[in-house]
């Protein structure tokens, strides 16, 4: 038996380094396998992460664009409440302007004293609220 120990010997040493490669070859793919499954893993965490956070700035630059939005529609509704003020104010002052132009003169051959006294009218009205 010592024999045929011996004379198989070398085949089954050979058979066990085939094993041994086999095996040494079937953990580095695993080894690579897991490395890129790990690595798509975390790229797609990443992508989720940057989606996430793209579509929380997405929804705060929204947020604040109907935030201007209405503070220009509240500014456009004083801005309108403003111009009718400003232009019943124009009209009276038109209107008075006419009427102001239309007198004759308040002193008859003194052009100084005539406009001083339109100037003292203007200044009168102008005091009243």
């Amino acid at each position: 038996m010592v024999l045929t120990d011996i004379a198989t010997a070398p085949v089954r040493a050979s058979i066990a380094g085939y094993l041994l490669g086999a095996l040494a070859l079937l953990l580095g793919v695993s080894i690579l396998g897991n490395v890129l499954l790990w690595s798509a893993r975390d790229r797609a965490l990443l992508a989720a992460q940057e989606r996430d956070q793209a579509r929380d700035a997405a929804r705060i630059c929204s947020d604040a664009t109907e935030d201007l939005r209405d503070l220009a529609d509240a500014r456009g509704r004083e801005a309108k409440a403003a111009q009718a003020s400003a232009r019943a104010r124009s009209v009276d002052a038109g209107r008075r302007a006419t009427q102001e132009i239309a007198m004759p003169p308040a002193v008859s051959g003194d052009d100084y004293a005539s406009a001083r006294a339109r100037l003292d009218r203007w200044q009168a009205g102008r005091a009243q609220p």
